[in-house]
């Protein structure tokens, strides 16, 4: 490609979590540091010693969805295409402007709809074929995530993509639509991941042995775990010159991002990738490492994953680590929406000015000396923020905002 690249910049945030609904109600939870762990009542939990997850239990997708049937969507897509609408609105748009122009729609995901697989409706046998109740294989399609948006909103100039890259998948689908904006590939682009709590994935993190018994606790002494959640992240972003052309509201503007994937083992982090992503990070924002305010770190509460996280920030940071902080403590672990929803946190923080607390903290492991905000958030004057995305498999992905100011009026 070649030319002058274009500016990119949040305008619009959609946000479903077990702390709030919509992007008011979730940036006075994180301001609050409230925590969404509860008892699961999604699937039966027989025969688990303990199920707390981060259950959203207030959700109305009849609310948000009325150009499709709601039932025709899995509830994964449903929180996918309610975050799109909020977006929408809340970037000053109406549905016919955004149908008005050629646009993206990447939302990355953990497990499709996989929840869908836990309340079968039955197995059906016929001539002796085994066949899904037809609802449900209909609904699981993970592509619908994306397809759903794009119905939902009537848009027919649009490339659509759902990204499968497990728990990184969020910034990968927000690094592809920054990408996509840049280049002028597109006008808008409407990003982020969605994932719906699941019998399956439940069980595979509790036979790991790496669900926390109570509640998620990010770097501390005593940390038990993950607690599994659920929920969308979408965040409307389109060039800076679009933006300030209609005078939109600016969340914050998307510096560049990194990528790595070193599929060294099937669920454990590697060190050195991590590093590596970081630094392809502030190499394509264009920043150093002593530019970063604060890093919303992957911190899932693991006892591998935060020695690992915190090992390789120290080796690209060295001694001095700003402030690592891991909102998983309150929304739990959202899966593909993860790092969508941290990169609608960092671009609130951005925004008003505060750092989000890491919750449920009493004692910080020596191997993770880090300050992570233990359970108060701080005011805080950002400048840059980076979010990190970690996921099975060695995939990576890790995102890099900046605050965007107003420039002053020229002078008479």
């Amino acid at each position: 490609m070649t030319g002058a690249r274009h500016r990119v910049v949040v305008t619009g945030l959609g946000v479903v979590t077990s702390i709030g609904t919509g992007v008011d109600a979730f940036a006075a939870g994180l301001r609050a540091g409230r925590s969404g762990a509860k008892p699961i009542t999604a699937f039966d939990t027989t025969g688990f010693a303990y199920s707390n997850a981060c259950e959203i239990t207030d959700f109305d997708p009849e609310a948000w969805i009325t150009e499709q049937s709601p039932d025709d969507l899995g509830r994964a897509a449903q929180f996918a295409v309610a975050a799109s609408r909020m977006a929408v609105a809340d970037a000053g748009l109406t549905e016919e402007q955004v149908r008005e122009v050629r646009s993206l729609v990447s939302v990355g995901t953990t497990d499709g709809e996989s929840r869908d697989l836990d309340h079968l409706t039955g197995l059906q046998v016929n001539g002796g074929d085994d066949v899904l109740d037809a609802v449900v294989a209909r609904r699981v399609w993970p592509g619908r995530l994306s397809a759903g948006i794009v119905r939902e909103l009537g848009l027919e100039d649009v490339e659509t993509v759902t990204v499968p890259t497990a728990c990184a998948a969020g910034n990968y689908a927000v690094g592809y639509g920054y990408d996509a904006i840049s280049s002028g590939d597109v006008e808008m682009a409407l990003c982020g991941g969605a994932d719906a709590l699941c019998r399956k994935t439940f069980t595979g993190f509790y036979r790991l042995g790496t669900i926390a018994p109570d509640v998620c606790r990010p770097f501390d002494a005593d940390r038990q775990g993950i607690l599994t959640g659920e929920g969308a992240g979408i965040l409307l972003m389109e060039s800076l010159e679009s933006a300030l052309a209609r005078g939109a509201r600016i969340y914050a503007e998307v510096l560049g991002y990194g990528l790595s994937c070193d599929a060294s083992h099937p669920v454990a982090p590697d060190r050195d990738s991590i590093a590596r992503c970081i630094t392809a990070a502030h190499r394509n924002a264009g920043i150093e490492a002593a530019d970063v305010d604060f890093i919303s770190a992957h911190g899932t509460g693991t006892k591998a994953n935060d020695v690992t996280e915190v090992g390789a920030i120290r080796q690209v940071f060295g001694a001095e680590l700003p402030r690592t902080v891991s909102i998983k403590s309150m929304i739990g672990h959202t899966m593909g929406a993860a790092s969508a929803l941290a990169s609608a946190a960092c671009a609130l923080a951005l925004r008003d000015g505060f750092i989000p607390p890491t919750v449920n903290h009493r004692t910080t492991d020596p191997e993770c000396a880090v300050d992570c905000v233990p359970n108060e958030a701080v005011e805080a004057d950002l400048r840059v923020v980076q979010n990190n995305g970690l996921a099975f498999g060695g995939n990576n992905a890790v995102l890099v905002l900046g605050r965007w100011d107003t420039p002053a009026p020229a002078a008479a």
